[in-house]
């Protein structure tokens, strides 16, 4: 056990600064119950004094209870101890906000990953997950060993800001053939998820006062980190076909849209729409911030390329994760910017936080090489099809016309829109006690909210999850 006992050379003695050092260590807690001390030995050598000094600091703190020997086996803070301990500080300084920090302390309950509840739903519709018990992760632990064993010792050094080559290479060819994005290495930065690369798009172009639009209902991550940086919002109402262009503001210079499954109703913005944006952002000068953040999944027809691969002007920031197909806990995103962007995003990227993991990028560029990535969109999209399926069936059946569907031809969720009147809190309420986990969507708007609604994913349960839970939830709305 290593210990910090500042000691002076004058003024009170010596054993009596240790004894005080060890008491306090003990009072608060830094020190435990039955927690074994270091012999009077090594601590004199730890603090380079005399033994004979903590020997009597030793024999004070064990006269008034504080330690007690056993034979044979050392000196142990008394077990008594353990009732005594005070924690933290005493009159805690009243320190002083910036204005962003003020901004984002506002928004920690909105916007935090909430820890595991006691009671998870035995029915949980949870969102914005991936299917973790489809993903190969024999597989991935093989090529992680391998690149670990394989790996050199420079590659465990600092990296580049960009990511690594052969992710960026891999991430560039896989979204060419899959989305039809126009990009080159280059233009490629690898981030820690899809919400750094939100945040960087924001520190690099948005000022405050600064016009943004912004689809409303949206994600309300990318909602508060604007406020954070003191922007001005300008929702833009969004319909069954996604976000009306006709409504786009004329003051706005930047535009954030989730134009291939509309977040959170499920719209998929149609070419005509789509064109009109383009049109809008080339008449304003604007850029547009495209999230893909689950273009892998659609179900009804010929896909629509992305936004990006429509624009030819180098209008667009194409924004995409790998946290929805592969797992979120890796925490790795891209973003492909225009080539007269990328030196900035470079050098947010490096302030921030220098670079993402190593070895995990490297694993992730051999499973997207080696064709491994492509194989387990497939497995994923198969199982993600006959569970949409069984959920849109059971909505039929259990909800029938009490409910209209929206998001159901892409994404893995769906958001219920009841016909009746509905208080979206007690409702969620009312499935929690019936074992079934729905997510309200109030969070998710700018303004006030015309109806209730709720949203429901299906990648985490099986088949016979979704009819059951769907079943119960016809007792309730």
């Amino acid at each position: 056990m290593q210990l910090v006992i500042p000691l002076t050379r004058d003024g009170e003695p010596l054993f009596r600064q240790v004894y005080r050092g060890m008491r306090q260590a003990i009072l608060s807690g830094a020190i435990s119950a039955g927690e074994r001390l270091p012999s009077t030995r090594d601590l004199a050598e730890q603090l380079g004094i005399s033994r004979t000094v903590v020997l009597l600091a030793y024999e004070h703190l064990l006269a008034e209870g504080f330690i007690a020997g056993r034979g044979g086996s050392g000196t142990y803070v008394s077990q008594e101890m353990a009732r005594n301990v005070v924690r933290g500080k005493h009159g805690l300084a009243q320190l002083q906000l910036s204005r962003f920090g003020n901004a984002v302390s506002g928004s920690i309950a909105t916007v935090d990953t909430p820890l595991p509840q006691p009671m998870t739903p035995r029915y949980n519709f949870i969102y914005g997950r991936s299917d973790l018990t489809t993903f190969p992760f024999a597989v991935w632990r093989r090529l992680l060993l391998r690149r670990a064993r394989k790996a050199s010792t420079r590659q465990f050094d600092y990296g580049s800001a960009t990511g690594n080559a052969d992710l960026r290479v891999a991430i560039c060819n896989h979204l060419r053939r899959a989305r039809g994005v126009v990009c080159d290495p280059g233009e490629v930065v690898v981030v820690n998820g899809s919400q750094q690369a939100l945040d960087l798009v924001i520190r690099v172009l948005v000022d405050p006062g600064d016009a943004v639009a912004l689809e409303d209902p949206h994600y309300d991550g990318v909602r508060e980190a604007l406020r954070a940086a003191g922007a001005r919002l300008r929702p833009v109402p969004v319909d069954r076909e996604g976000l009306d262009p006709t409504r786009l503001p004329n003051d706005a210079g930047l535009a954030f849209v989730t134009p291939s499954h509309q977040f959170p109703t499920g719209a998929i913005l149609s070419l005509e729409r789509r064109l009109a944006l383009l049109e809008w952002a080339r008449r304003r000068n604007a850029v547009i911030v495209e999230d893909d953040y689950d273009g892998e999944f659609h179900y009804e027809g010929r896909p629509l390329e992305s936004l990006q691969g429509l624009d030819r002007e180098g209008r667009i920031i194409y924004i995409g994760t790998f946290s929805r197909t592969v797992f979120p806990s890796m925490r790795i995103g891209y973003l492909i910017a225009p080539a007269s962007l990328v030196s900035a995003f470079t050098a947010a990227k490096w302030l921030s936080d220098l670079h993402s993991p190593s070895l995990e990028q490297q694993t992730l560029a051999d499973f997207l090489a080696d064709g491994m990535y492509e194989r387990h969109l497939r497995r994923l999209r198969k199982r993600n099809t006959a569970r949409r399926a069984a959920l849109l069936e059971a909505i039929a059946k259990y909800l029938g016309d009490r409910v209209e569907v929206t998001g159901e031809g892409a994404g893995a969720q769906v958001v219920l829109w009841p016909r009746k009147e509905v208080v979206e809190k007690e409702a969620v309420a009312a499935a929690a006690q019936k074992g079934i986990g729905i997510y309200g969507i109030a969070h998710c708007w700018l303004k006030q909210p015309a109806r209730a609604g709720f949203l429901l994913g299906y990648a985490r349960l099986s088949e016979l999850e979704i009819r059951e839970g769907i079943r119960l939830l016809g007792q309730i709305l």
